[in-house]
């Protein structure tokens, strides 16, 4: 007879709670599934049933380490307030969460982006899907007239690298007592404000256009 759906969540919960515990402890890389299915007191084929592999385990903690997170950008895309506080707001609110979570338990999060290592194709989904909510602020800044000569691509991976301690996770980690709101409103307007083509990047492009 199958399980009712939720007691189904319950026990994904509770595996996904012990997984949360055992990497705390003896790191990502080094806990398998049976030790998984023991902590959680079942047998290895019956963990299967929830977690076919340690990528599908994977999945599903990512997915709830960047669910608050995506609420977020999803919300600010579509925000009725001038671009500019919008751009500011997509990493400022993120900062603070992320903080509030390494403050709260400095291993586990370490521990989390150790698992973020080990299963990087898991997570790269949700890496490319902020990019594409970063690149329609952006595209819409670029509407208001800023980074002038700049195509958007090349928009979206300066400012990638220049807001790297705001939020990658790593750099944080050494860094937090520098990732500040005030400081990230300081490098976004610098890169509103100063992010545009100069004369002789547009002369190098025209002569490669017109070489090409």
């Amino acid at each position: 007879m199958p399980r009712p759906e939720t007691d189904i969540e319950g026990t994904r919960a509770r595996i996904m709670d012990a997984a949360d515990r055992i990497i705390q402890d003896r790191g990502a890389i080094s806990f398998t599934m049976t030790d998984l299915a023991t902590a959680v007191g079942m047998s290895p084929s019956n963990l299967y049933r929830f977690f076919e592999n340690k990528d599908a385990l994977a999945e599903a903690m990512a997915g709830e380490w960047f669910a608050e997170l995506l609420v977020i950008m999803e919300g600010l895309v579509s925000a009725e307030m001038p671009v500019e506080e919008k751009l500011y707001q997509f990493f400022a609110k993120r900062v603070v969460i992320k903080r509030a979570r390494y403050e709260e338990d400095p291993e586990l999060f370490e521990s989390y982006m150790e698992l973020g290592d080990e299963h990087f194709e898991v997570i790269k989904g949700y890496v490319d899907l902020a990019d594409h909510y970063m690149a329609s602020i952006l595209a819409e800044a670029m509407e208001k007239g800023y980074f002038k000569g700049l195509e958007l691509d090349t928009v979206v991976s300066l400012v990638n690298t220049m807001v790297q301690p705001f939020c990658n996770p790593r750099l944080m980690m050494q860094m937090m007592h520098l990732a500040t709101e005030d400081r990230l409103r300081v490098v976004i307007d610098t890169i509103l404000n100063g992010m545009r083509a100069t004369e002789a990047q547009t002369r190098t492009r025209s002569g490669l256009h017109i070489a090409g």
